[in-house]
């Protein structure tokens, strides 16, 4: 059930971050993809910035606006490695 529930909060941390970059149309497999690399970056950075940052000690909302910071970083990764240009 818990990976049910990480790929619902992926697909919602990529379309979040799809939305944030003005990125349309990349589809459910890539916001899913992506929005969970992002929370893994996200959680990544935050550890490294904070020392201390942990999903499991924030609430969701933390984690969220975490995840979709990640996932922002990533997609713009994605977008500069594949040549996409967001629609803005």
């Amino acid at each position: 059930m818990q990976i049910l529930g990480w790929i619902v909060f992926g697909a919602i941390v990529g379309w979040l971050a799809n939305g944030i970059m003005g990125k349309q149309g990349s589809g459910c497999m890539v916001n899913i993809a992506l929005g969970l690399v992002g929370a893994l970056a996200g959680g990544f950075l935050f550890q490294s910035l904070s020392g201390n940052f942990s999903f499991d000690q924030h609430g969701f909302i933390v984690s969220t606006v975490v995840a979709v910071i990640g996932a922002v970083i990533v997609l713009a990764v994605w977008n500069a490695i594949t040549g996409h240009r967001p629609l803005r």
